[in-house]
């Protein structure tokens, strides 16, 4: 996604839209006229901002200063500009270290809604790769752990349960990446109480919406989304394209804001968790959870447009 998002940015069709939304986003001014969309946790009424970072890949790096350095500056941009939610997780390579790092200066830890997993199947072996998380990361609280792909989802859970009790974490939940887990995401939706779930969801993989996000709402349960840009597939397939005139209609600035605000518009969506590793990629994602989001007609509207390409 990287090469295909930064061609976008420095493209010249696209940067007459672009840049001034992104001095738009570096005003003070601005950002607090126009603070970002908050959706509530259902189970709390916890707010959270509509827009995190998502850590794979990108933050699996060599956990030393200079590595660490720009994506230290990502998050700082992010917290600046009102977002708060992380996610990680201890498959994710190095980017549990790396954020123990990053949080641990300028007070980021007490700004950040912080988000891991645990995919270790059994009680003592989940048990240990929570605590390695906390390690890692050098925090006592973890504000949500999820059941990493549904590995063990029961056991997992009944730890995960008895944590939240502890107070050592707040919320908990379960992930999944693809469209085939989905059967085995509702059973365990309807089956368990939890707080999270986490999905992959985008404007041209949109089957979550048929049956899974309205049993979240349903069921009172927060959405996290994943993979809303679709694994690159829809940067590609815009590819050399301008916007249409009548993104304006909901204040879409640029392709990534288009897709995230797809996403954003499902009314049980309550945070995409886009990859940003580079301070243009944090003020530009930020910018889909500001202003006007597509309305249904307009949903329909961005649905036919992706599907003709």
């Amino acid at each position: 996604m990287q090469p295909s998002r930064r061609a976008f940015l420095a493209g010249a069709g696209l940067a007459p839209l672009i840049v001034p939304l992104l001095q738009r986003a570096t005003s003070p001014a601005h950002a607090e006229e126009g603070g970002l969309i908050r959706r509530a946790i259902p189970s709390s009424g916890e707010m959270l901002p509509a827009m995190g970072i998502g850590t794979s890949r990108r933050y699996e790096v060599e956990p030393v200063p200079e590595k660490i350095a720009p994506l230290r500056e990502a998050v700082q941009r992010f917290v600046a500009l009102g977002g708060s939610v992380i996610d990680t997780a201890p498959s994710y390579g190095t980017a549990e270290d790396v954020l123990g790092q990053i949080l641990s200066q300028d007070g980021l830890r007490e700004k950040v809604f912080l988000c891991s997993k645990v995919g270790a199947p059994g009680r003592e072996a989940g048990a240990a790769e929570i605590a390695r998380s906390f390690r890692r990361m050098a925090t006592d609280r973890i504000d949500l752990v999820a059941v990493h792909n549904l590995s063990d989802t029961a056991t997992n859970l009944a730890t995960l349960r008895d944590l939240k009790a502890e107070k050592k974490i707040r919320y908990t939940g379960v992930t999944v990446w693809r469209d085939s887990q989905f059967a085995d995401l509702e059973a365990v939706m309807r089956r368990e109480t939890m707080d999270f779930i986490q999905v992959n969801y985008a404007l041209d993989d949109r089957r979550a919406a048929e049956r899974i996000l309205p049993l979240a709402k349903e069921r009172g349960m927060a959405v996290m989304v994943n993979v809303p840009f679709g694994r690159d597939r829809l940067f590609k397939a815009v590819q050399g394209r301008d916007l249409p005139p009548w993104t304006a209609e909901f204040d879409c600035a640029s392709w990534p804001q288009f897709f995230l605000k797809y996403v954003l518009s499902h009314e049980a969506v309550t945070c995409p968790i886009p990859g940003m590793a580079k301070t243009a990629y944090v003020e530009d994602n930020l910018g889909a959870a500001r202003g006007r989001l597509p309305d249904a007609a307009q949903r329909t509207r961005m649905e036919a447009y992706v599907d003709a390409l």
